[in-house]
Formats: structure tokens, C-alpha cells, sequence
């Protein structure tokens, strides 16, 4: 066997399982961008607008196992972007949630999650290690509808807005005791080199790949704000 093929085997042999997580990783911001347009779209039963419109990040977990909620431990990944100087969302960096309980009031056996984080204190906690709902940071289930004129006062003070969408339909979802933490793994396999959340998402120094445009577009498109 030639010097030349040998190395063409060893750096396949590198190379593809970094494409295979790569891809992974794509697949998810996919899933994201899906949900998320299903919450800002469901007739009289989705996301408020204008709580989108307020939102400083947006976080999008799709495809929770209802299995997973009875086991426990790290049970769902997602994204967040987070909105930039100019008022569009930003580069998307990977999380993982888990812990504490869910409360799987859905109905169905899978189920996606959006997160609005509403102001720079919710902001901050996303650049910690971890983080948990309804400790660190205070917490609630979003109002659904097509205004946030429904919404409490406590849900209008919170720092995180939560939601739940199984089988079309979207509820309030409370997440009390639940933790979220950056995925490091996945963010650097995402963008092929050593970055942190921080660096993304608030000190906005990554350029987001060609495979995060549609999600970037789509999430800021529907959480544009009026002047």
C-alpha cells in the first residue's frame, strides 16, 4: 500500500465521524427552524408575537422523548440565538436540558420545547456553566394566543417564558427545577473549532455557518421588532 493511500485512509478515517456529528448538528438547527415556525404561525393558539418581539434570546428544543422525562438526567438539545445589535438573531449556540420535573401534560409521546429568554438578566444566565429554572433564574409557563394580553404579571416579569408543542397543539409549559447548560460538545463540532456560548451568543465574535442561515432568517423574521 502507497504512502499516498495510507494517509488518504487515516484522514477518512478522521474526517468521518466529524462530517457524521457535523451533520447531526444540522439536522437539529433543521428541526428548530420547523418548530419555530409552528409557534410563530398556529392560528390563535401559538406564541404571542409581540413576545417574540421582546425576546432578547430564543431558545428552540425539539423532539423530547416522553421516555425520557421518566428516566430523568439530560433528556433534550436544542439551540439558542440570540438577538444582535441590529436587532436580528444571531449565530445559534447548542444547550442540553434536564433535570427536575416536567410534568409531561401533553398527551402524546414526543413533544418540542421553545424558550424566550425576556430580558439581560435571563441573557446572563445563559453564559453560565449551568443554570436552573425557577432557582437562578425566575421562570414561567408562556400565555398562548395571538396577543400576550392574556398574560399574568408574573409572566410578564419573568426571565424565561416557556412553552410545550405536541401533536399541533401548544401549551404553557412549566419547568420549574429544570436545568440548561451549554452543550460544548456539540457547538464545537457545529462550527469545527473551540468556541463558547459566550462567544456566540453575546459577544457575537463567531461567524455563523452557511448551515444555521435559515434558522438565523426564519428566527428573525418572526420575532421582528416594531418600532
Amino acid at each position: 500500500m502507497s504512502i499516498l493511500l495510507m494517509t488518504i485512509l487515516v484522514a477518512a478515517s478522521i474526517l468521518t465521524p466529524a462530517i457524521a456529528n457535523e451533520n447531526k448538528q444540522i439536522k437539529k438547527i433543521s428541526a428548530a427552524e420547523e418548530v419555530l415556525r409552528m409557534s410563530a404561525t398556529a392560528p390563535d393558539k401559538g406564541i404571542p408575537k409581540e413576545l417574540l418581539g421582546r425576546a432578547e434570546c430564543i431558545g428552540v428544543f425539539p423532539g423530547l422523548k416522553k421516555a425520557a422525562f421518566v428516566v430523568g438526567g439530560e433528556f433534550g438539545r436544542g439551540v439558542f440565538t440570540c438577538r444582535q445589535e441590529d436587532g436580528a438573531m444571531g449565530a445559534p449556540a447548542f444547550f442540553t436540558i434536564g433535570g427536575g420535573s416536567f410534568g409531561w401534560q401533553f398527551g402524546g409521546q414526543e413533544a418540542d420545547l421553545i424558550l424566550l429568554i425576556m430580558n439581560e438578566h435571563g441573557v446572563k444566565h445563559l453564559l453560565q456553566d449551568k443554570f436552573t429554572l425557577g432557582g437562578e433564574a425566575s421562570a414561567a409557563a408562556g400565555p398562548v394566543g395571538r396577543t400576550a394580553q392574556a398574560a399574568t404579571d408574573a409572566q410578564m416579569h419573568a426571565e424565561i417564558l416557556s412553552w410545550s408543542r405536541s401533536r399541533g397543539v401548544f401549551l404553557g409549559a412549566s419547568l420549574k427545577g429544570t436545568v440548561i447548560k451549554p452543550n460544548k460538545k456539540a457547538t464545537e463540532e457545529f462550527y469545527g473549532r473551540p468556541v463558547t456560548a459566550a462567544d456566540i451568543l453575546v459577544a457575537q465574535s463567531v461567524k455563523a455557518p452557511r448551515a444555521a442561515k435559515s434558522f438565523r432568517e426564519t428566527a428573525t423574521r418572526y420575532s421582528r421588532r416594531t418600532t
